[in-house]
């Protein structure tokens, strides 16, 4: 008998401006994808979401959300944050040699599928970067 196609479904967590909220967001996306089945992904997903979360905390003023949405074979990751500015383009991987810094956008930028836009939350203002990662 054939299996039941998997149902998409989305998470938000909202997160306070605080850097213990990366290891929070972390953590619960590990959680998600173990109890969905997608364990494989937890370790690139981790690390990109601590990429995009770590910006959000870092770089706006304000809370934040970790976004995670499944559909149709693709893993979607996003953070939302309260400024509207776009994200610094990324720089490649080659070009940063030893910068202590840099590499988080480069990490997303590497993705199937990445991006941000426009996204406003109870009114405020803000962005959302997000990545994708397929499963297979």
């Amino acid at each position: 008998m054939p299996e039941n196609p998997p149902v998409p479904w989305e998470y938000c967590l909202y997160i306070p401006n605080d850097l213990r909220a990366v290891t929070v967001s972390r953590r619960t996306l590990r959680l998600i994808l173990t109890v969905h089945g997608l364990i494989r992904l937890a370790d690139t997903a981790e690390l990109l979401a601590t990429e995009l979360i770590a910006n959000a905390v870092l770089h706006a003023k304000g809370p934040a959300a970790l976004r995670v949405n499944w559909a149709a074979g693709v893993l979607r990751l996003g953070a939302w944050d309260a400024d509207p500015e776009p994200p610094e383009p990324p720089r490649p991987l080659e070009e940063l040699g030893d910068a202590e810094d840099g590499r988080g956008l480069a990490l997303v930028r590497a993705c199937d599928q990445w991006g941000w836009q426009p996204l406003s939350r109870n009114g405020s203002r803000g962005k959302l970067v997000w990545c994708e990662l397929a499963a297979a």
